[in-house]
């Protein structure tokens, strides 16, 4: 009887215990770090900073050195709904996802790290000829999965957006206008400037960002080619399979004589 009281007591103990040692680890900020390229798909790097306390920094070194963890696993393990892709089409997909939980930083109670989310988004911008090698593309404003408002969407007030245009681009239309950098007098942004930056709870319900890319002659031979090859990559292996096992049979039948 007295063992079955203790054991109901620890029960409850560590049931009551739990909750803080989820409210342990704290979530301080998010930076999703998109780059276009010359393609719908993006490349998102999302940068997750960590702080946690007591028990928790050792419960971190413990969930780090268990490589079978699912992103779901850390997620229910942290307590924080921030760990999740915020750049994603509903309609299509992503790619080539990791999942980097950075090493821990000590000091005395604390531990500071910082998680990485690396992956492709499909389907974030639209793309249209607007003339000889000149493409616009547009952004996919329902790729955003951050904080629902009754509004629209928004940032989380502890997170930072940052988008970056292939390298000549230039941008043509923008709202709301970024934190970083600043336009001129004219209201436009230098075609040297091609990483904008937004913080801090700003709204996206209509966030709208248009850039526009050139190509050159170089690259458009070379995209030309690209595109034939994705379009015709299984027809190229299979005939270069059957050429090869033609040759392999002609061998061995000259062989076999």
């Amino acid at each position: 009887m007295r063992k079955s009281l203790m054991l109901a007591m620890f029960l409850v103990f560590m049931l009551v215990m739990q909750p803080r040692v989820n409210a342990s680890f704290n979530v301080t900020y998010l930076t999703t770090s998109v780059t276009f390229t010359n393609s719908t798909t993006a490349h998102v790097v999302e940068m997750i900073d960590l702080h946690a306390t007591d028990a928790s920094v050792g419960q971190y070194q413990q969930y780090r050195q268990a490589f079978n963890l699912s992103l779901s696993d850390w997620q229910q393990g942290i307590g924080s709904s921030l760990m999740v892709q915020h750049i994603i089409n509903p309609k299509s997909s992503i790619s080539n996802f990791t999942f980097l939980p950075g090493p821990m930083s000590i000091s005395g109670h604390d531990g500071y790290a910082v998680l990485t989310l690396n992956y492709y988004a499909k389907n974030v911008t639209s793309m249209a000829v607007i003339g000889p090698r000149k493409f616009q593309y547009a952004f996919n404003a329902t790729s955003f999965s951050f904080m629902h408002t009754a509004s629209g969407q928004s940032l989380f007030p502890n997170a930072k957006l940052v988008l970056t245009t292939p390298a000549g681009s230039s941008l043509i239309s923008v709202y709301p206008a970024p934190d970083f950098p600043q336009p001129n007098k004219q209201g436009a942004y230098a075609d040297s400037n091609n990483t904008f930056t937004w913080s801090s709870g700003e709204p996206l319900q209509k966030f709208t960002f248009v850039y526009v890319t050139t190509e050159t002659p170089q690259q458009e031979v070379v995209n030309y080619f690209t595109s034939i090859y994705q379009g015709y990559s299984a027809l190229i292996y299979a005939a270069a399979a059957l050429i090869l096992a033609a040759i392999i049979i002609y061998i061995y039948i000259k062989v076999a004589r």
